[in-house]
């Protein structure tokens, strides 16, 4: 068992709970106690300490007590035992038989060749053998890619050759597009799980048929741990390398910012926390893909670490949410913020018992403030959270609940202790405490960079510093407040969008003269995909056309939803770019084609 485990074990209640005594404190009050609360847990000696350390040649700030590898973490949650631990609609598994499994798999893994520093991809649903192939796959020194189950077969077949994994675990879905082209896994190893393989695929059952112990390896806190791919500007993602050493500072931090909150908020209001809350051992409810850092790297590891049960679904739907949450006695919800909007005012919310929910909030975008009074007043038992971060920082960057939201409801809280948080303007300097610049972070968590794009990584990280494109302000309270987004991309639904990538998509068509994608407001969503067209002269283009032609290329999200046919060229800037705030801001909705057949 891990050294450590004890002092996530020990503090992980307060984090579900966030600032779990409700009732807001006095503003002038509750600050204070929050830093001095913060100094005493990071001194030295305190549960999360925190040290400077070189990685790569930079100084870094990283918590002395956090386990060295995911590996020793993983290990530890072997003491959970009997204990419920994957649930996927009728199918329960323990963590005793989860890490019966894991050991399986990581045998399974050598005896194919797989060796510490080779890759092994995860394409495939939130199906429970996703959890037990990342947990195998880091435990045994090798990184897991995983795969964006929204990918057609153009974008599969890029990251299966930029990453080169050695073995490929897919599901039914998956696997179809990979064999419409089979050579781009060309010497790879098909798993196949959930249904029976075609000739030259491995089942699923082989793999665990023989058993076996997990192998014993060493493996370095700054080996890659995973590789979680987004979006990149140029039209092709980004293998992003997610370190042990980032994984488990991030957990670190996750654990580390529910406590610091309750304990500032207990000393503020004299109220103590409710023990029997304290009690109960936490169920999470994973509504985002687990090939991105919000499902894996913050609820996966956060619930683990807690011996608690993670309640998979399929897809989202709201109304088998509220089933899930009732039956299963689900503690929290997280996912994109329209989740938790759409959990709150479905029509049946109210025939379904959620007093089981402690906290209720999204990541992945900024919660609406309207949202985060809404989720404090409608739900007795939950409070708000929410955590801003990246792929690049492996989670978390920032992180905020309960009183502390909803005083500053536009906040995404602060900055966590493993991390330098700095505003900068165009020119790199500093800017002064809450003015507006460019959001950059340095620490342990920060990625050790893109696989096979040195200039990509050169020009995302600075001397350790990641520049996270958003522009934000810090105020004196060391709350962050993200206000605009440096980088040319559309968050929808929590998932990125990048302009140029879509505009690269849409000029293969020979029908387009020019275009410009860009974002426009959606209630539902938070942004949606758009875009302006010029068409060559005698052609002509359907919103529908042009919609279908995206989608032969690109994930169902990143099709343009609404389409603007301009008859002249799109107006232009004096360096001959186009000028986007002008078209969101002169181009009427009512007046777009709507792309049908999504």
């Amino acid at each position: 068992m891990c050294g450590n485990a004890h002092v996530l074990r020990g503090n992980f209640r307060s984090n579900l709970t966030g600032a779990s005594v409700v009732g807001l404190m006095a503003p002038t009050m509750h600050y204070t106690q929050l830093k001095q609360a913060w100094a005493e847990l990071i001194a030295p000696g305190a549960p999360f300490e925190v040290e400077e350390i070189e990685v790569r040649g930079v100084r870094l700030r990283a918590f002395k007590n956090a386990p060295r590898t995911i590996r020793d973490f993983w290990l530890s949650t072997a003491a959970f035992g009997d204990r419920d631990y994957l649930v996927y609609q009728d199918e329960r598994l323990t963590y005793a038989q989860a890490h019966q499994q894991v050991a399986a798999i990581g045998a399974w893994l050598f005896k194919q060749g797989v060796k510490p520093g080779d890759r092994v991809a995860i394409a495939m649903r939130n199906y429970p053998e996703w959890m037990l192939i990342y947990w195998a796959c880091v435990s045994v020194g090798v990184a897991a890619v995983g795969m964006n189950a929204w990918w057609v077969a153009d974008e599969m077949e890029y990251a299966l050759k930029d990453s080169a994994p050695k073995v490929v675990f897919c599901d039914r879905e998956q696997l179809d597009r990979i064999l419409e082209r089979p050579a781009m896994a060309a010497g790879m190893t098909l798993v196949l799980v959930r249904a029976e393989p075609p000739a030259g695929v491995v089942p699923w059952s082989d793999v665990l048929k023989d058993g076996g112990e997990l192998p014993q390896v060493s493996i370095d806190p700054d080996d890659d741990a995973c590789i979680f791919y987004t979006s990149g500007t140029t039209g092709n993602p980004k293998g992003a390398q997610l370190t042990h050493r980032g994984c488990v500072s991030n957990l670190f931090n996750m654990v580390f910012s529910g406590q610091v909150q309750t304990l500032a908020t207990q000393r503020a209001t004299g109220v103590e926390p409710d023990p029997a809350l304290a009690a109960v051992i936490p169920t999470a409810l994973i509504t985002t893909p687990l090939f991105h850092v919000t499902a894996n790297n913050c609820a996966a590891y956060l619930v683990t670490a807690a011996g608690g049960k993670l309640v998979l679904m399929y897809r989202w739907d709201a109304g088998e949410a509220l089933k899930l949450i009732q039956r299963e006695k689900v503690t929290a919800m997280s996912g994109v913020p329209i989740m938790s909007r759409e959990l709150i005012t479905h029509p049946d919310f109210r025939k379904y018992d959620t007093s089981s929910l402690q906290t209720l909030g999204g990541g992945g975008a900024q919660l609406q403030p309207d949202l985060v009074a809404k989720i404090d007043s409608e739900v007795a038992t939950a409070r708000p959270n929410t955590g801003y971060g990246m792929t690049e920082t492996c989670g978390i960057i920032t992180s905020v609940a309960g009183d502390f939201f909803v005083d500053k409801p536009a906040s995404a809280g602060p900055a966590m202790p493993t991390f330098e948080a700095q505003c900068f303007d165009d020119f790199g300097r500093p800017v002064p405490q809450g003015q507006v610049g460019e959001l950059w972070v340095r620490g342990a968590p920060v990625i050790k960079g893109y696989i096979n794009r040195p200039d990509a990584t050169a020009e995302a990280i600075t001397d350790g510093w990641l520049h996270t494109g958003d522009v934000a302000r810090i105020d004196e309270d060391g709350f962050v407040f993200i206000v605009d987004r440096k980088k040319d991309m559309v968050l929808r639904g929590g998932e990125n969008v990048y302009c140029a990538e879509v505009e690269a998509c849409i000029h293969h068509h020979p029908a387009v003269a020019e275009c410009c994608v860009f974002g426009v407001p959606d209630t539902r969503l938070g942004e949606e995909v758009a875009a302006a067209v010029v068409l060559r002269p005698d052609q002509h283009l359907t919103a529908t056309e042009l919609g279908k032609h995206v989608g032969a290329h690109l994930s169902k999200h990143k099709i343009p939803r609404l389409v603007w046919f301009l008859p002249d060229s799109l107006p232009r800037n004096a360096n001959g770019k186009f000028i986007k705030r002008q078209l969101r801001e002169t181009l009427k909705p009512e007046a777009a084609e709507v792309v049908g057949g999504l």
